[in-house]
């Protein structure tokens, strides 16, 4: 089969790396990729969000099956468009791509369909919203409604900080505000395949969002993650299909959008039970990294069942080892990050022992030269029995990397450590 990979980041570069094991694979494309992709792929230079480009590259490279990494071009419709002219896409529609597209139309069909979340208010008015906000005091979470790349959530602890929040979103021409209350408990990552009626689980992963050690400075798309999340119980596992991404399945059904492709739900596990943050119509990004190292079985039949409809029956294999990814950023990150500076040693920190060093934001330079070329750069990921084994064979290989422009934190991995020591 000829593959097509839509995106540029490590979340691809996982996908990439997974699906150019597949013996079922005879030719992989990735548009626009990076330099680690190009080691498995060939890369198109074409924008994601350009449909028609995507199209053409699809007729040009007689491609049998798109596979959609990022949320931009699946909010803009691209499943819709290369579908409506006769190529299979993994991914949800325009209309299902809501779910993560809008964070009111989540919550929305959540209070509709009895999916247990936390109490929202929905504002298309500044002054309607600092009401709202007066009124329910701190903590509060304030949201922008649409895509912010991971960074459009403030979880403010005092008035004035979310009165800030809301006086800045809502800067932006014709914005919408979410606002929510404060959950408190502990945040994990939840992935399942949907097949528009049926869902598979795939497997748990806890994120570190905040910049700094300790869970310190603002929020980021994500500083490291490692799989499986150890909170996350079997029992608390089959709570969560059985009362979030069932139930979700089948909202959607009835309100006419049937989703495929993969769900992402952001968990918070709270004294009442798990409740949903948040949704993501796509694996999450460095989440993905992890799953795709303990992933034993081809990913691309469970990608191409879950557009068919055919997931009823299907399984799938996971490696027993734990997995820890460190992302390594550019100085400036969550800011302006510094572009362009050299980044030396990625094959040596490849080589150590059970580690995979994914490109996120990376560029070719000079004579093979890898260069600097966005916020989260790389995604140095490690595996082994217990997650403290996953953490210190990342670590090494992090270790290994010549880049005075960037910076990790040194903690990935922290809480699941703690419980394992106990």
């Amino acid at each position: 089969m000829n593959l097509l990979v839509i995106g540029s980041g490590g979340r691809e570069h996982a996908l990439c790396w997974a699906l150019s094991a597949s013996p079922l694979v005879t030719k992989l494309v990735c548009a626009p990729g990076n330099p680690g992709i190009a080691q498995v792929a060939r890369l198109a230079p074409v924008n994601p969000v350009d449909l028609d480009a995507v199209l053409k590259l699809c007729r040009d490279e007689h491609i049998d099956f798109v596979v959609i990494g990022p949320e931009a071009p699946l909010v803009a419709g691209l499943v819709d468009h290369l579908e409506a002219h006769g190529f299979a896409c993994f991914g949800p529609s325009k209309a299902a791509a809501q779910l993560e597209g809008s964070k009111g139309f989540m919550k929305d069909l959540c209070a509709k369909y009895g999916i247990p979340t936390a109490a929202y208010g929905r504002f298309r008015e500044a002054a309607a919203a600092e009401a709202f906000i007066r009124r329910q005091g701190a903590p509060i979470v304030v949201k922008a409604d649409g895509l912010a790349a991971g960074k459009g959530v403030t979880v403010a602890t005092t008035l004035d900080e979310a009165l800030a929040a809301n006086t800045a979103l809502f800067a932006e021409p014709g914005a919408e505000v979410v606002i929510e209350e404060f959950l408190d408990g502990e945040e994990v990552s939840f992935f399942a395949l949907v097949d528009g009626r049926h869902a598979l689980a795939l497997a748990s992963a806890q994120d570190h969002k905040r910049v700094g050690d300790g869970d310190t400075g603002p929020n980021t798309g994500g500083m490291g993650a490692y799989s499986p999340a150890p909170v996350l119980t079997p029992a608390l596992q089959q709570e969560v299909m059985d009362r979030i991404i069932l139930p979700t399945v089948n909202g959607m059904i009835a309100e006419g959008t049937p989703f495929k492709g993969v769900l992402f739900a952001g968990l918070m596990l709270t004294k009442d039970g798990p409740k949903l943050l948040e949704y993501n119509t796509r694996f999450g990004d460095p989440e993905c990294q992890t799953l795709m190292l303990r992933l034993k079985s081809d990913l691309l039949p469970a990608l191409m069942a879950s557009r068919d409809g055919v997931l009823k029956d299907f399984d799938l294999r996971w490696r027993d080892e734990a997995a820890l990814c460190v992302v390594m950023a550019a100085e400036g990150y969550p800011g302006e990050p510094r572009k362009d500076t050299l980044i030396e040693g990625l094959d040596a920190a490849a080589a150590e022992t059970d580690t995979v060093v994914f490109h996120a934001g990376t560029k070719a330079g000079p004579d093979g030269a890898i260069l600097a070329n966005g916020g989260r750069v790389l995604g140095v990921c490690g595996l082994g029995k217990t997650i403290g084994v996953a953490q210190a064979r990342a670590y090494a290989a992090v270790d290994k990397i010549r880049w005075p422009h960037g910076f990790c934190r040194r903690d990935i991995g922290w809480r699941a450590i703690a419980r394992e020591k106990n």
